[in-house]
């Protein structure tokens, strides 16, 4: 009996170290779309997340303790992202990189602001997300107002005189997307031949297809996903029609290609100069090369987000949001997409967007402006 009593002495004392220790770990959040028609991007993100934490822990952590990373599913839906941001409130996490799309980061962003919570998306591009003067929020990707205008110049150089059709899906991201293309062209004098909406998650469309075949269109911009662009172009295609498609960032993924097959040959969108190729990342790229993960859209963009505010914390010696995101704002940052800056919205100070081309086989490569 006696040595049955030491055993559970024992075990109560282990059980009590473990507890101890792990109370000790820093819990930070990666939150987007785990699940449903965006998963693709969700496990790029978790991937950026779970290889940084392991790597900033391998140095020693910040400020002597651990980080433990918490996974969190929005599915890009608004009303789930908003009650993941009041459970993340609620919990006392301090920092959460997401969401992926920008109508979840937009109404996450207030409950994190409440709830003293500092956000920063490694991938929601829509202005409005640094333009309500809140105080908690940053971005390490850049804006459609930026992006529109890159592949508003592109279209100009290499579509003058053509017909040119512009789709959106709706969403904050997709019409935000579209919106702010149309408004690049139209300044330049250049009018889209025609201007349409459809719903994020539709799979035929066929109706919009054969109005772009009837009025002769050379190139479709569209401002969504991947999902749907990736149909429209197949049922281009079973049509007939060879028009080029033309989209955003939301196309960085070869999930894209697993959708359209060799069709995918000739698409264009647009993203930053491929992270991939950064000499600041090739390590940690060899890393995720050895895990067989393909490092490729917004997974070293969110490894990036949790080196900001890692190093951040170390520089302010606290955890505290709004000392956090003031140091953020006053430093310049050591990332995997190089030196990194903010401006007083919380938006990088240096923007890059350049225009990719898919080929038949499932890749893409960069282009230069005009096109070769």
């Amino acid at each position: 009996m006696k040595s049955m009593k030491l055993i559970g002495l024992a075990l109560g004392a282990s059980f009590a170290f473990s507890a101890s220790a792990f109370a000790q770990d820093i819990t930070i959040a990666v939150a987007g779309p785990m699940t449903g028609s965006e998963s693709a991007f969700g496990r790029q993100m978790k991937n950026g997340a779970e290889q940084a934490v392991a790597d900033i822990n391998a140095a020693g952590g910040v400020l002597g303790k651990k980080l433990a990373l918490e996974a969190d599913d929005d599915a890009c839906d608004p009303k789930q992202a908003r009650s993941i941001a009041e459970k993340i409130g609620s919990s006392k996490i301090p920092f959460v990189a997401g969401h992926f799309c920008s109508s979840s980061s937009i109404p996450a962003s207030e409950a994190y602001a409440d709830a003293n919570v500092l956000q920063i998306t490694p991938a929601s591009t829509n202005p409005l997300f640094t333009e309500r003067k809140l105080w908690n929020v940053a971005r390490v990707c850049g804006r459609d107002d930026q992006q529109g205008l890159v592949a508003a110049d592109y279209i100009m150089k290499n579509f003058k005189g053509k017909n040119v059709a512009i789709l959106n899906d709706k969403t904050t991201y997709g019409k935000g997307l579209a919106d702010e293309t149309k408004k690049a062209l139209n300044k330049a004098g250049f009018q889209e031949k025609m201007f349409e909406s459809y719903n994020k998650g539709d799979k035929d469309f066929n109706s919009i297809v054969s109005r772009l075949k009837r009025d002769n269109i050379d190139l479709v911009y569209v401002g969504g996903y991947h999902q749907e662009a990736g149909l429209i172009l197949r049922q281009m295609r079973d049509q007939g029609l060879q028009t080029i498609l033309m989209a955003g960032d939301a196309m960085n993924d070869k999930e894209f290609a697993s959708i359209t097959g060799p069709a995918a040959e000739g698409t264009l969108f647009t993203f930053g100069p491929d992270p991939r190729n950064k000499p600041t990342a090739k390590a940690i790229v060899e890393k995720f090369k050895s895990k067989n993960i393909d490092p490729e859209g917004y997974t070293l963009y969110t490894y990036a987000a949790m080196q900001v505010w890692t190093q951040a914390v170390a520089k302010a010696g606290t955890t505290d949001a709004k000392k956090v995101m003031a140091t953020i704002k006053a430093g310049d940052w050591d990332t995997v997409l190089g030196k990194m800056g903010f401006d007083a919205k919380g938006d990088i100070k240096a923007i890059d967007y350049v225009v990719y081309k898919w080929d038949a086989k499932g890749n893409y490569t960069e282009i230069n402006p005009k096109g070769s």
